[in-house]
């Protein structure tokens, strides 16, 4: 039954992921002093670094989406691969569908990022405090 919560979870961020990165295609929006709604096209990763090599990026997103898979049965680390599953996978879409990467969180003193992103983040840091803990 678990596997079941878990495979809605990882459904329910990739769909929100979706949805905001349709909504905000072509929008750029001030929403407080600080944060902005700035619809960009990133090619390439993290920081925009390694732009226009979209197919090796959904290589490396398949090969890391198994990775993941297969450590998958620790019951332990399930949370933080879940989000990770769903940045992953929303990203990958995004890749496949479009040709890059829909970004759109903008703080103006960092990089622009999507919630994708920010799924990968969360899950990376619950593994990382999981483990630290055990």
């Amino acid at each position: 039954m678990k596997i079941y919560k878990n495979l809605i979870l990882i459904i329910l961020l990739f769909f929100i992921d979706l949805l905001t990165k349709f909504y905000f295609i072509g929008k750029n929006i001030k929403f407080f002093s600080f944060l902005y709604f700035n619809y960009t096209r990133n090619s390439g990763i993290i920081f925009g670094l390694f732009k226009n090599n979209n197919l090796f990026f959904i290589i490396l997103t398949l090969v890391i989406i198994f990775i993941v898979l297969y450590y998958y049965r620790n019951k332990n680390l399930q949370l933080g691969f879940d989000f990770i599953l769903a940045g992953a996978f929303g990203n990958l879409f995004s890749r496949i569908y479009y040709g890059h990467v829909i970004d759109f969180i903008d703080f103006k003193v960092w990089p622009i990022f999507n919630l994708a992103d920010m799924f990968v983040v969360i899950g990376v840091l619950y593994l990382i405090i999981k483990l630290w803990k055990d």
